[in-house]
């Protein structure tokens, strides 16, 4: 092919940005990305149509013993606001009536949202939280957590997902890694980006897969001698196998140790651990144009250990 020769770049050109991202020197240099759009808007740039989000987001860690035994369970979550909404006036959150902190009674006539403890950001009026759990905030244009929560050891709901191993390996190095992955969730909910991460023995040499569906792939990191077990998604009430056959010459048991834990890595969208729900949101007072209003809800994995019997 022949040499190109490029234009030098100045900070002038700037000016002429492309529609869409077209091949301008601002799109060599900060590429375009619809999810990442800022929440302040620029200078004298006027918004079609205002919305605002509040988000319940969950991170949550567990650690499995090998005999399948939840050790740990911790969650950690937040309700945050994003409001591209200029001059909103009041806002009213209302959480479900039967949330509570602390081991206390039940409120209301379902079952117990309960928390371990829970803080909330110096703005928030908590003036109706104790008797209506309603949160009030006159938020300005941009991002806000509005709540911090944390439930250890005593998640209402079952764990999202059970790992089921089973381990073979003979005196010739050969070592069979059978693994069944069970979803728990209910049958309407689902989960994404599924990454199942297998520490194996150092001298591991090769490995084959055996895969119960063709959209799952698995891949041996030589550099960090693991396995990655890649699934796009995973749906509630179903489960999925994988099938490894390592080839470890001259392997010992302290090479068999090296073999885990697994580490699953995984986002639940529209889902909570804890059972926390978004009652309303409403804006008091007369509104020029009312914003969209979108409730979202996601659980991440932060930490999903699960410990295997090799020896």
């Amino acid at each position: 092919m022949d040499p190109v020769l490029s234009q030098p770049f100045s900070l002038f050109d700037l000016s002429t940005v492309g529609l869409f991202g077209a091949d301008t020197q601002q799109s060599k240099v900060a590429p375009s990305c619809a999810a990442a759009r800022p929440v302040l808007t620029l200078r004298g740039e006027q918004i079609s149509q205002p919305e605002v989000f509040l988000d319940v987001v969950e991170r949550l860690t567990v650690i499995i013993a090998a005999n399948g035994t939840p050790m740990k369970t911790d969650i950690q979550g937040e309700i945050r606001l994003k409001s591209f909404f200029p001059g909103c006036s009041e806002m009213r959150i209302g959480l479900v009536e039967e949330f509570c902190v602390g081991k206390t009674e039940l409120r209301g006539y379902g079952t117990a949202v309960r928390v371990d403890e829970c803080s909330f950001h110096s703005s928030v009026k908590l003036d109706e939280f104790e008797c209506s759990r309603i949160l009030r905030v006159s938020p300005s244009q941009g991002e806000l957590t509005l709540m911090q929560y944390q439930l250890a050891d005593d998640i209402p709901a079952a764990l999202p997902f059970h790992l089921f191993p089973t381990i073979r390996h003979d005196s010739c190095g050969r070592v069979q890694v059978y693994l069944k992955l069970r979803c728990d969730l209910l049958p309407k909910s689902h989960a994404v980006h599924i990454h199942i991460h297998l520490p194996v023995p150092k001298t591991t040499l090769s490995f084959s897969q055996e895969l119960s569906s063709p959209e799952q792939t698995a891949i041996l990191q030589p550099t960090t001698k693991s396995i990655e077990w890649i699934v796009p998604r995973i749906q509630g009430g179903t489960q999925l196998s994988a099938m490894f056959k390592l080839e470890v010459p001259g392997l010992t048991q302290a090479g068999l140790r090296e073999l885990g834990p697994v580490n699953l890595s995984f986002e639940m969208p529209a889902h909570t651990c804890s059972g926390l729900q978004i009652r309303f949101l409403r804006f008091t007072g007369p509104q020029p144009t009312l914003p969209h209003r979108w409730v979202r809800y996601v659980t991440h994995s932060e930490s999903y250990v699960v410990r295997l019997n090799a020896g």
